[in-house]
């Protein structure tokens, strides 16, 4: 009966022998730098530096954008100042005179009488 205890305890740890170099193999590979986890941590990571750097010229180029974007609105504004003052001072200017002839609308320099004068 101990040769049969024996022969299964060895048994037992040659299976525990194989699945730790298995497991080893395996873990190993996990973290390679080239193919497993660790080679992904590093692609992530240098993706990251590269969206900080992304990110910092975009807020860069926002900030130069808001700046320009103030001063147009400010001349925008002092336009339609200068705007609504001119079309209240045209609130005072006499009514016009209508046209002699309002069914020609054109400028005639000379009158049809033919008379150069």
């Amino acid at each position: 009966m101990s040769i049969i205890a024996d022969i299964l305890l060895l048994a037992g740890a040659l299976g525990a022998g194989l699945y730790c170099f298995v497991l080893s193999n395996r873990l190993r590979r996990f973290t390679d730098l080239e193919k497993g986890v660790g080679g992904a941590v590093a692609v992530l990571s240098a993706q990251v530096d590269d969206l900080s750097n992304a990110l910092s010229a975009a807020e860069g180029t926002a900030d130069s954008s808001v700046r320009t974007l103030t001063e147009v609105n400010a001349r925008a504004e002092a336009a339609a100042e200068r705007l609504e003052l001119l079309v209240a001072s045209l609130h005072d200017l006499p009514a016009a005179t209508p046209q002699k002839d309002p069914s020609n609308p054109f400028f005639v320099r000379h009158p049809a009488s033919g008379e150069l004068g």
